[in-house]
């Protein structure tokens, strides 16, 4: 049986994690910006096994993502849960701004989101009073106009968060707690032993990301913050630490009296001092306890570590332990449904991606170019590991010049590699395809047949930490080399910028009209094999 919390509880990019506590379960969420569905949700009766019961934005009548970036659309989302009913505040940057869904039960349905007119900035959060009284929580510039990049305050005002109306004053409450602080953000309020509790990020989202707490008699009273702040970070670490990114928390009391914080971090991984985190921030755990009423996070070393006991002391890793969640390593596609961890990029249109047209595989129709910002037919998963094999058994039913589909490795729409089947005249070539900000470089390229329009393949990605090995044939007993040691740090944040990890999966793109649904694929599994879990919590 598991005994221990073991981290990154979530690997791959789950940013932003909020949790709250619900008839004895616990629920999470993260931030999810332009993939559909949105705002994935994960339930645990103990914290240290999580399963995946959803997403609370699956509808595409829900939001609409159309020409967003991979990196903008849901940021930061808070659940919570009152008097039986579970709330889930975000902001859809963009568009529609800060808005609320609810839901009776966690599984959804989930409404249909309801826009909280006059609510500026982002990371929205909701706290109920003792009295029920609900308000919101929220980062925005400050009034009198930001003398620097990052001069936001948290401020709070009265809502009736089933109407999404804001009354009463909205006061600015904190600015952060160090002296010219940029980018308070992802506040949550909380009261605990008759005190207010805020605990929010600063730093900017990189390397000087830290947690924070402030505390109050009053909610909208005057705020004291902690002296020994920041109470989470490994900016002191340097570069070369083996968790970076540290931040952006939310707090939970167990129901055997045990704190937890949960927050975002990053692994980052490649040769010597030149590492790159290509997962994105990824969900980890850390114990609490309180002293002289302010809370102590992972107080025997001051870093989120591996492994900890239920009781929340630092322990090593078992090898009977397992991953806090059990993601599949293959799909086979058998159920008409597609699985809850899959996403597409900005929607998923099921006339265009499905499991029902053809038993037993996955069916994309060619969409738009994965470069840019229309209407694409993808369907990819978050990568949780250092080395991994990413293979898939395709076939395509070509049509138009230019008609391709196959596997990719998608940091965004500048950063990526696609090994793709590709129609070209009487001829369907390979092709490895690599895009690194405003370049498209073609690094490999065989003949595979000519003649034919339809033809089947076996593709495989392996990475092994920070290069890229890509791989075809018939049988994947016995495959045939393409290209090796491409380099993968290309796929990193620190390269492509923005805030999403990298995912890899399938794609297929049109030559022709895309509405004429004239070219297709058929997958008939897709696998993703992880071999590379490792990592260290000091410099190395």
């Amino acid at each position: 049986m598991a005994t221990r919390i073991i981290n990154p509880v979530l690997p791959g990019f789950y940013p932003d994690p909020s949790i709250c506590v619900a008839n004895g379960n616990y629920y999470l969420v993260n931030s999810s910006f332009s993939y559909f569905p949105g705002i994935p949700i994960f339930k645990s009766r103990d914290l240290i096994r999580w399963t995946q019961i959803g997403n609370i934005i699956d509808r595409p009548d829900q939001l609409n993502f159309e020409g967003a970036g991979v990196s903008r659309g849901l940021f930061a989302p808070t659940i919570r849960y009152h008097n039986g009913k579970f709330y889930c505040i975000c902001t859809q940057v963009d568009k529609l701004g800060n808005f609320i869904v609810t839901a009776d039960k966690a599984e959804g349905p989930w409404s249909n989101p309801i826009p909280i007119p006059g609510a500026q900035g982002i990371d929205p959060s909701l706290f109920f009073d003792d009295d029920d009284s609900c308000w919101y929580v929220g980062t925005r510039p400050v009034p009198e106009g930001p003398a620097y990049e990052g001069n936001w305050e948290i401020w709070i005002q009265r809502i009736n968060p089933d109407k999404g109306e804001l009354y009463g004053q909205a006061k600015g409450i904190w600015r952060g707690a160090l002296r010219n602080c940029v980018w308070p953000e992802g506040p949550h309020i909380y009261k605990f032993f008759g005190r207010y509790y805020l605990i929010h990020a600063e730093g900017g989202t990189g390397s000087n990301h830290a947690v924070m707490v402030a505390r109050c008699d009053k909610v909208d009273g005057e705020w004291e913050g902690n002296p020994a702040n920041p109470i989470l970070t490994h900016r002191h670490l340097g570069h070369s630490a083996g968790l970076v990114n540290v931040g952006h928390a939310d707090i939970v009391c167990t129901n055997d009296g045990k704190w937890w914080m949960c927050c975002l971090a990053s692994r980052p991984y490649g040769e010597g001092a030149k590492r790159f985190c290509n997962m994105g921030r990824e969900t980890f755990f850390a114990p609490v306890k309180w002293e002289d009423d302010w809370p102590i996070v992972s107080w025997e070393t001051g870093l989120i570590e591996n492994a900890y006991s239920i009781s929340g002391h630092v322990v090593q890793r078992a090898n009977e332990d397992a991953d806090a969640v059990a993601f599949p390593v293959i799909d086979d596609f058998n159920s008409p449904e597609i699985a809850d961890y899959w996403l597409s990029l900005r929607q998923r249109d099921p006339s265009f991606v499905n499991c029902t047209e053809e038993l037993g595989n996955l069916r994309l129709y060619g969409g738009e170019p994965v470069t840019g910002l229309g209407k694409t037919s993808m369907l990819v998963r978050r990568q949780i590991g250092f080395c991994y094999e990413a293979c898939t058994k395709m076939t395509c039913h070509f049509a138009n010049d230019n008609d391709r589909a196959g596997i990719i490795c998608f940091q965004n729409e500048k950063f990526n590699y696609r090994l793709q089947l590709m129609k070209r005249s009487k001829i369907i070539i390979l092709q490895l395809i690599k895009i690194a900000g405003e370049e498209e470089e073609i690094l490999a390229e065989e003949v595979m047949t000519g003649g034919i329009r339809e033809v089947s393949i076996i593709v495989r990605i392996v990475a092994e930490h920070q290069k890229l090995s890509f791989e075809y044939g018939s049988d994947e007993r016995n495959l045939y080399m393409l290209f090796s040691g491409a380099d993968a740090t290309i796929l990193s944040s620190e390269k492509a910028g923005g805030f999403v990890g990298t995912t890899v999966g399938m794609f297929a793109e049109a030559g022709g009209d895309i509405s004429a649904k004239e070219f297709y694929a058929d997958f008939d599994w897709f696998k993703f094999h992880v071999f590379g879990h490792e990592w260290v919590n000091k410099q190395k």
